[in-house]
């Protein structure tokens, strides 16, 4: 089984319907996706940004990218993660 990318910080829209993953591959690169979920409808958290495929190289750079591509972080308290570890 392949390692899978690991979720380092989970920033959840209010109402928790929407949420961005910043995650770290293997590898050691990082990422993030925006999900949705439709609590009416139990299948769980599905992507909707499309975001997913895109490489940085460490944490700071990858927050700043998702706060720019996803209008509603903008603006929203984004915790601070240090050194990408958790």
């Amino acid at each position: 089984m392949k390692d899978k990318p690991k979720v380092v910080l989970s920033i959840n829209h209010d109402g928790a319907t929407i949420c961005v993953d910043i995650f770290r591959r293997p590898h050691g690169s990082y990422g993030f996706e925006e999900y949705r979920r439709d609590p009416e409808d139990n299948t769980g958290w599905f992507a909707i940004g499309h975001h997913a495929h895109k490489i940085f190289t460490n944490i700071d750079s990858v927050k700043n990218a998702a706060i720019q591509q996803v209008g509603w972080l903008k603006g929203f308290s984004v915790p601070t993660v240090s050194g990408g570890a958790f």
